[in-house]
């Protein structure tokens, strides 16, 4: 597991590297913010429609060899842009086909990383080694956004592409010494493994996740949360800017707290020993009300001091949530599971800023951050009390149910 992490963190670093150099690069081939827009957006989408079907070749094929071949592919693509990028021969066009390849890809490599970590320790520790995995997370993308810029100033692009690459390779060249701990959850092998087609199918995966009312209440926590409350790079960025009358190196403040927290909270969301989503929709809603405080914040110092609990409680909601979504199908489900919610979670990222921002338009950087606020914390709300009161009805008419002798019925249930 520390081997696995160390990997992690060289490929986490490596791949937030190329992200930032990524929209430089479009931004000095078009000028266009438009266009870097649409490169993101294009290396995002295929997870819309192809997560489902990664998750099932996760479910499918041996984890560490569809890891490795994940990771070799990813290697291959970076290396190939690099290679482009270095001899002048990269324009848009090709751009936007790499990226949507590189999107392809993940949706295979996401759910076989996350799951080959899961394996390698205990079943009881399952929930701190997803935490320990969002804090290799966080501490990845610090850095690579920090190398980025020392990278491409002293080295050039190309070489930002090269060493992302060189990242995808350590992470293949370790997963064959992995060895996973005593009492870890295993994947399927050998004839557990040969199962029919309609029981490794995508439909599987699709119906147990519409049939598991905790993970449909973690999809709309989430989901909720996603739209109206997380996209603080947006939010922040407006009330920084524009009310409380900062500038960028303000708002640099700002995002600094904001990973800061997002460090913190990973490390005690690695200390969670039973997550659920009763805890994830609490912190949701902690969440919420803290970003109605901020809405109303009344200068930059009093937003400061916000910011550090509001990262921390997003950061231990998301430990959370993942460690809910990946322990609680079954081990022979949890690829398509995966899938599943990679589909639904980009919608969210997809559809969130447009909403977000047209929510922005109407009542401002404020009034965006407080009626969001309200919107997550009164729907949370109602959400536990509508289960409250489903779970009182169910306990109350099953003894009911149980005193009336009906041997026919009894007999053919």
């Amino acid at each position: 597991m520390r081997w696995w992490s160390v990997a992690n963190f060289v490929s986490n670093a490596g791949t937030w590297m190329q992200l930032t150099v990524q929209n430089l690069l479009v931004l000095q081939i078009t000028g266009s913010a438009a266009a870097t827009g649409l490169s993101m957006s294009v290396q995002a989408a295929p997870a819309l429609l192809m997560s489902v079907l990664g998750g099932a070749a996760v479910d499918r094929w041996p984890r560490k060899l569809t890891a490795a071949v994940s990771q070799a592919a990813l290697a291959l693509i970076a290396f190939t842009t690099a290679t482009l990028v270095a001899l002048d021969r990269l324009d848009m066009t090709t751009l936007m086909v790499l990226a949507a390849v590189t999107g392809t890809v993940a949706t295979v490599d996401n759910p076989a990383c996350a799951l080959l970590g899961n394996d390698l320790v205990p079943a009881e520790d399952v929930p701190s080694a997803i935490g320990v995995g969002a804090l290799v997370f966080n501490a990845g993308r610090l850095a690579g956004a920090a190398l980025a810029g020392v990278t491409v100033g002293f080295l050039g692009t190309a070489a930002a592409y090269f060493a992302n690459g060189f990242s995808f390779l350590f992470v293949t060249a370790v997963i064959p010494f992995l060895r996973p701990a005593a009492g870890a959850v295993r994947q399927a092998t050998g004839r557990a493994a040969r199962r029919s087609k309609s029981d490794m199918s995508v439909r599987e995966g699709l119906a147990f996740f519409a049939r598991r009312p905790r993970l449909l209440a973690l999809a709309g926590v989430t989901g909720i949360s996603a739209v109206f409350g997380r996209n603080y790079g947006l939010t922040l960025a407006v009330l920084v800017t524009g009310p409380l009358a900062g500038g960028a190196g303000a708002f640099g403040t700002v995002s600094t707290v904001l990973a800061a927290g997002g460090i913190v909270g990973a490390v005690l969301g690695a200390r969670l020993r039973r997550p659920s989503v009763r805890l994830v929709g609490a912190l949701a809603a902690g969440g919420a009300l803290l970003q109605i405080v901020a809405g109303l914040s009344p200068s930059l110092a009093v937003l400061l001091v916000l910011v550090l609990p509001m990262a921390v409680v997003e950061s231990v909601s998301d430990t959370a949530g993942t460690a809910v979504l990946q322990t609680d199908p079954p081990a022979h489900l949890r690829g398509r599971v995966l899938g599943v919610w990679g589909s639904v979670g980009t919608v969210w990222s997809l559809g969130g800023p447009p909403a977000l921002g047209l929510l922005m338009e109407l009542a401002g950087a404020r009034g965006a951050l407080i009626v969001g606020g309200v919107i997550i914390a009164v729907s949370i709300a109602t959400g536990h009390l509508l289960h409250r009161r489903g779970t009182r009805a169910t306990s109350v008419a099953l003894p009911a149910k149980d005193t009336v002798p009906q041997p026919a019925l009894q007999t053919a249930a």
